[in-house]
Parts: C-alpha cells; sequence; structure tokens
C-alpha cells in the first residue's frame, strides 16, 4: 500500500547510496583507455598541453644553457615527461627512471648523491603497474612527511618465451614520480577514471542510444485489410519483399484502399541531455568541452574565458608539479662530470627554468589586442607616464616587432593595467 513513498524500502533515491566507490584494476583502466577516444583525451591532452611548448633554461652562459637543453633533447626528456604526465592521470602514478653513471659501484637501493654523478644515460618513463610497493613517510612529525621514500619495482625481462621477473628496492631519489591525487590511508595514487566512471559509462550509453536512434531515424508503416488474412510465413515473405522494393525504389505501387506512411524518432529534448553528460565530464575533468573534443591545441577565439581558465590550471600545474622534477634533472646534468660543462655545482651559479607560453590568440583578436595596447601607449604619452624612445624600445626593440604584449593575462591584470592608466591620468590631471 506504501508504494514507492519517500525513503521507503522501495524509494530508489534512498537505495542509490554516493561513495560506494569502484576500485578499477589496471585491466579495467586499460580497457577504457584503449576502447574509449574520450577517455584518451581526457589522459593525453593536458599531458601534450604541459609538455608541448616546453620551457626555456636561462643561465648567464648561453652556451651552456644550449648544450643542456640538447642533452634533453637526446635524452628525449620532453617525450618521456609527458608519458610521466600521461601515466599519472590514467594510473594515479606516473614515474621515470633515471639511468646513470656513477663513479663507484652502487645498488638502486642507494641513495644518488649528485657530486658522485658521471653521466646521466637515459630516461624511462613507466607507470604504477610496474610498482609492486610503494614506501611512503607516514611520520607526522618528520620533515619528509608523505613523501615517497622508497619502491619496489617489478624488473622483468623476456628472451622469446621465457620471461625472468625480479624484484627490487629503489631509492627515490633515483626515480622521478609524479602524483596528484591520493588519499591519506594508501600509498599509490588515485586514477582520473575512477571518478569519471560513472559519466563515461552515461557517456558511451549515449553514443549507443544515438546510434540505435540513427538507425530507426525513420520506418515505413504499410496498412492493408488484407494483412489479417496472410499466414506467418506470407507475412515474413511479403515483410522482405517490401522491405527491399521500398529501400531501393522510390515508387511505391499499392492499392486503393492500402496505405504506407513513414513515421520519425522523436529527438526533442536529447541535446538537452547530452550537453548534461558534457557539461558534467568536463566539470569533473575541469577541462572545457571545446577542448576534450579536440580545439586546435593552443589557440584562441575571442573571450573564451573556460580554455583561458584551463590552461591557467596547466601553468599552474607546470609551476607547481612539473618544475620541482625538471630541476632536479638538471642539478643532475650540471653535477655530471661528462655532462656540458663539467662538474659544475648549481646553487654556485644562476639559472632559472621559464616555461613557454602556452597559447595564442587568433589574428582577429590579436590586432583587437594590438589596438588595446598603442591606445594604451599613446595614453601613457599624453600624461607623461613614458617617454617615446621607451615605448620604442619596450615594443620593437633591436628586433623588430615584440610579442611580449600579446595578450596573455586575465581581466585581473587587465583590470590593474587600466588602474595605472587612470591613476597616472588623474595626478597629472590634478597636478595641471
Amino acid at each position: 500500500m506504501q508504494g514507492n513513498g519517500k525513503a521507503g524500502p522501495k524509494d530508489n533515491l534512498t537505495r542509490q547510496v554516493p561513495g560506494m566507490r569502484r576500485k578499477l584494476t589496471h585491466v579495467e583502466i586499460s580497457a577504457l583507455y584503449a576502447d574509449n577516444p574520450i577517455v584518451q583525451n581526457l589522459v593525453d591532452i593536458p599531458a601534450e598541453d604541459m609538455t608541448r611548448h616546453w620551457f626555456t633554461l636561462r643561465m648567464k652562459d648561453d652556451q651552456l644553457a644550449r648544450d643542456i637543453m640538447g642533452r634533453l633533447a637526446d635524452l628525449k626528456a620532453k617525450d618521456a615527461f609527458k608519458q610521466m604526465r600521461m601515466y599519472e592521470r590514467m594510473r594515479g602514478d606516473g614515474f621515470i627512471s633515471l639511468g646513470v653513471t656513477q663513479r663507484n659501484k652502487f645498488d638502486l637501493q642507494d641513495p644518488l648523491k649528485l657530486d658522485n654523478l658521471l653521466s646521466v644515460d637515459y630516461l624511462h618513463p613507466f607507470s604504477s603497474m610496474k610498482v609492486s610497493e610503494l614506501l611512503i613517510n607516514n611520520d607526522v612529525f618528520s620533515s619528509d612527511y608523505g613523501k615517497l621514500e622508497n619502491l619496489r619495482i617489478s624488473r622483468a625481462s623476456r628472451s622469446g618465451i621465457q620471461t625472468l621477473a625480479t624484484e627490487s628496492l629503489v631509492h627515490y631519489s633515483r626515480v622521478l614520480h609524479d602524483q596528484t591525487r591520493r588519499l591519506e590511508d594508501e600509498e599509490q595514487g588515485i586514477s582520473l577514471l575512477e571518478s569519471l566512471y560513472d559519466a563515461i559509462t552515461v557517456l558511451d550509453t549515449s553514443l549507443w542510444s544515438v546510434g540505435q536512434i540513427l538507425h530507426d531515424f525513420t520506418f515505413k508503416v504499410y496498412q492493408s485489410k488484407d494483412v489479417e488474412n496472410l499466414t506467418k510465413e506470407e507475412k515474413r515473405e511479403l515483410s522482405m519483399i517490401m522491405d527491399f522494393m521500398f529501400r531501393t525504389e522510390a515508387l511505391a505501387i499499392i492499392g486503393a484502399e492500402e496505405t504506407l506512411t513513414k513515421q520519425t524518432t522523436p529527438v526533442s529534448g536529447i541535446k538537452d541531455l547530452l550537453d548534461f553528460v558534457w557539461d558534467y565530464i568536463a566539470s569533473a575533468a575541469r577541462m572545457p568541452k571545446s577542448v576534450i573534443k579536440g580545439q586546435e591545441a593552443g589557440t584562441l577565439a575571442g573571450a573564451q574565458y573556460d580554455v583561458m581558465n584551463y590552461y591557467a590550471r596547466i601553468i599552474s600545474a607546470q609551476e607547481n608539479e612539473l618544475k620541482p622534477l625538471l630541476e632536479y634533472l638538471i642539478r643532475m646534468l650540471l653535477w655530471a662530470e661528462k655532462e656540458p660543462g663539467g662538474r659544475i655545482d648549481p646553487d654556485t651559479i644562476e639559472w632559472e627554468i621559464k616555461f613557454n607560453p602556452l597559447w595564442s590568440v587568433d589574428s582577429k583578436t590579436d590586432a583587437e589586442i594590438r589596438k588595446i595596447v598603442a591606445e594604451t601607449d599613446q595614453i601613457y604619452l599624453s600624461n607623461g607616464v613614458i617617454g617615446v624612445d621607451e615605448v620604442r624600445e619596450a615594443r620593437f626593440g633591436q628586433f623588430g616587432v615584440s610579442n611580449d604584449f600579446k595578450f596573455s593575462g586575465d581581466d585581473a591584470h587587465w583590470q590593474g593595467v587600466a588602474n595605472e592608466v587612470y591613476r597616472a591620468w588623474k595626478e597629472n590631471r590634478t597636478h595641471g
């Protein structure tokens, strides 16, 4: 008698409990990635955006900076870091093994001593599939709390059909580790696909449903009083013949009292449902729909604030997550005796990693911005904030037109510029 009332045993909403975590296995993750191109975009695109334009190494010795960048190219560091971030998003943890030559014999479980390096020989990206155990410092009163100390790595080599599998305890200083999502009571990171699993399932269902709708979008209805007198075999034969004829011929020949109509599947409201699925995935992945769908990388058209915010998050990830790992690798190259420059203590020289701009605007927007910048310079000149020579040097320099004034900030940046111009104008107006 109670039926499906609120909070009753038959209430579907009550029976659906949030927080029922589905922990994906490596096999399930591999299947999702291999089968679904949208999953591939969710995993690959941010990793590609983080490393696509790479970085510039600034040093007082320009030749040394170029040599080190050349060594990074030889080591295929750019591709290795991209693969590491892809593994982090897909499986929760991404690693790069640091193959080095040292002066003395060493074990992998020994800490890597930078002042004992001769050369950096290779960089091999791998995922948590190769790691059987992560040893994390869980002492809350330790300065290294939450940091990786050692990891147990599966090392397998195959010769023909025979496989030799061994495990080695490796010190954390001999690998680069990328991990951004981890629960406090767990060691390994959380795959991005776990939190997106329900949305991916709904998206896959949507694709199948739309396919079914398109397959049966239109169908014909044949009405005749003589159909009632047909046997099952005659109905089957008639259906087959008429289906063939009406699919291949534009002319239908029927009796005077017979009718043939075409029915269409109603699709009103489907767009709203599909948009909801896309909005949910974009929100959960923190990626604009246009980026997930494959918008040309690094290009903005007009005020695409959602894409600008996405690139701002990529810049933040570069600075907070990628930069420390790159700095550690460059310090290794500087310390290594047989690398460019010989043995150099990184702390005795000035050097800096500067990530290259991630995006540019289209030609129309760029022209509008150049006009705004020119008008801003005119206001500066009119109010005596800067001189003509300063504008010429800042905008053109000795190498022609500079790209430094291209739009690369956000609304707050431009609001700050506007406030500064207004303040200068107001002061000059006040003082005559």
